[in-house]
């Protein structure tokens, strides 16, 4: 009999946030030279946008992330409030993957039902608030 086979999986547990890592940093290099606020470029559109003409709760990140590299954070205050309070949160859990993937361990954190519905209950709260006011 053949031997089954096996899904590829990285041969050391931190190759996968350390390519995140160097994605994002790719990323942010060319966001810190491209003004989302001005028109013209190369940029990723919002698909949610494009179809439905409404702000998803994402909208506005890129223009927050390039305000926050050019230290004006009251504009990225304005481009999008919820995603700028849930960035220290994202960073901590990608610090805590790449931290456990070069320690050898792999690391697959998980959210609880209530955890989850907390997370979706804001997104539709702030999703609904941003497109009526």
């Amino acid at each position: 009999m053949a031997e089954a086979a096996r899904p590829f999986t990285p041969r050391h547990p931190a190759a996968a946030p350390l390519a995140v890592l160097a994605a994002g940093a790719a990323g942010s290099a060319y966001l810190y030279v491209t003004n989302p606020h001005d028109g013209g470029h190369i940029l990723p559109q919002c698909p949610f946008r494009l179809v439905t003409g409404l702000l998803c709760p994402a909208c506005g990140g890129t223009r927050m992330a390039y305000d926050l590299m050019h230290g004006d954070f009251a504009q990225a205050w304005l481009d999008n409030r919820v995603l700028l309070l849930a960035s220290p949160y994202a960073l901590a859990l990608l610090a805590r993957w790449i931290w456990e993937g070069l320690h050898g361990r792999s690391w697959h954190p998980k959210l609880s039902r209530r955890g989850l519905a907390v997370v979706l209950g804001i997104a539709v709260t702030w999703t609904a608030v941003r497109n009526v006011f």
